[in-house]
């Protein structure tokens, strides 16, 4: 155990080092023809498979099938399944009651940039370790071409020495939440339409910044989560922090580990909630609960009889968006976030389950209330 810590020590003392070098001088090398051409392939790739959640959940899963050693893969497979769920909730049973037209809207763009700028920052990385794995040969000094931030180099080469998936993971947590940080999280637009008013309300009174992972255990049909919440969804250091907590509670059980990936691979990602729990969930909009009607209060009371709550496909919810360009910018201007990359985080899981029971019976009163209070209103 002692040996291990001081590596572990000596491997963040040459990262620092690395990483405060980067920050003095970053030298972009001259591709060659035959790596010009494997970057623009790489654009084509990311281009194509950035086309909504649906396509881009599904690529990140098909990665992590050619290269499990990537664990951030997984990861990212499964908060984006996130992602689409949030995306189809503004068009499903309770938010459509609860939020005008352009709320949703503008909700649906805040999450939908920030899955498509990950994806589009993350994904070349990927590739080009793809790429690297063919030709047995780092090609890591071309993340620059890639518009990578420097940050990753340093990381990227010392998985390619020392196949330390978990430090790669972190680096990539710290890396995509900063890169979104800017673009989404401190965006003008985005602060004023989503996060001082809609996801203001929503997460302050319905708390609904859960992250579900969903398993099945063999011979029980049953589905099981584990996850997470965010509690202060517009600070850096809460969500880097979850990320790494989803990463422990994803990898701390081999056993359950096996079952989450045998799941995904199950149960392609459409976008509905009805993937991980047909029993409350339903695609079809004409079986789901009235205006009026109440759903049973414990999950232990659903049945087949139940009434469900309607949550759509994506590709039939929300229309592809076309993305204007990434800002430029590099968010490594020095080594605040080194600290995070270290930090250790509480191992303790969290009943993801009750909590995202009990944000359901929040919705469902809330719409239950604002039927009544209309419903007198016209009357008077």
């Amino acid at each position: 155990m002692l040996r291990k810590w001081i590596t572990n020590r000596n491997q963040y003392s040459l990262l620092k080092a690395e990483l405060k070098n980067k920050l003095k001088e970053n030298p972009t090398s001259i591709p060659t023809t035959e790596e010009s051409r494997l970057i623009l392939d790489i654009r084509d790739q990311t281009k194509t498979k950035n086309r909504n959640n649906v396509t881009r959940t599904t690529a990140y899963q098909e990665y992590f099938t050619f290269h499990p050693e990537v664990h951030w893969a997984l990861l990212a497979h499964l908060v984006s399944r996130n992602a689409g769920w949030n995306m189809t909730d503004l068009k499903g049973e309770f938010l459509p009651r609860l939020l005008t037209p352009k709320e949703q809207i503008d909700f649906y763009l805040f999450l939908e940039r920030g899955n498509w700028l990950i994806f589009q920052d993350a994904y070349p990385q990927l590739l080009l370790y793809e790429a690297s794995k063919k030709k047995n040969i780092p090609l890591f000094h071309l993340l620059p071409h890639l518009n990578v931030s420097p940050f990753m180099e340093s990381f990227w080469m010392h998985f390619w020495n020392n196949h330390s998936s978990s430090l790669l993971t972190t680096a990539l947590i710290v890396n995509e939440q900063n890169y979104i940080e800017s673009r989404v999280i401190r965006n003008e637009q985005y602060q004023k339409n989503v996060l001082d008013t809609v996801l203001f309300r929503l997460q302050d009174v319905f708390d609904l910044n859960h992250i579900l992972i969903p398993y099945q255990t063999p011979g029980i049909k049953k589905t099981n989560l584990i996850g997470g919440t965010v509690h202060h969804f517009s600070s850096l250091e809460d969500r880097i922090l979850l990320g790494k907590k989803l990463y422990l509670d994803l990898y701390s059980i081999k056993s359950r580990l096996n079952q989450i990936i045998t799941w995904t691979e199950q149960y392609p990602h459409t976008g509905s909630r009805h993937d991980y729990w047909p029993l409350l969930f339903t695609k079809v909009k004409n079986t789901a609960p009235g205006p009026n009607q109440m759903l049973p209060h414990t999950p232990v009371d659903l049945n087949k009889n139940s009434p469900r709550i309607y949550s759509p496909n994506l590709e039939d919810a929300w229309k592809d968006w076309i993305h204007s360009s990434a800002e430029e910018g590099d968010w490594f201007k020095d080594m605040a976030m080194f600290a995070l990359v270290k930090k250790k985080i509480n191992p303790k899981e969290e009943n993801v389950l009750n909590h995202y029971w009990n944000t359901i019976e929040k919705l469902e009163i809330a719409v239950f209330a604002k039927n009544f209070f209309t419903q007198r209103h016209s009357q008077n």
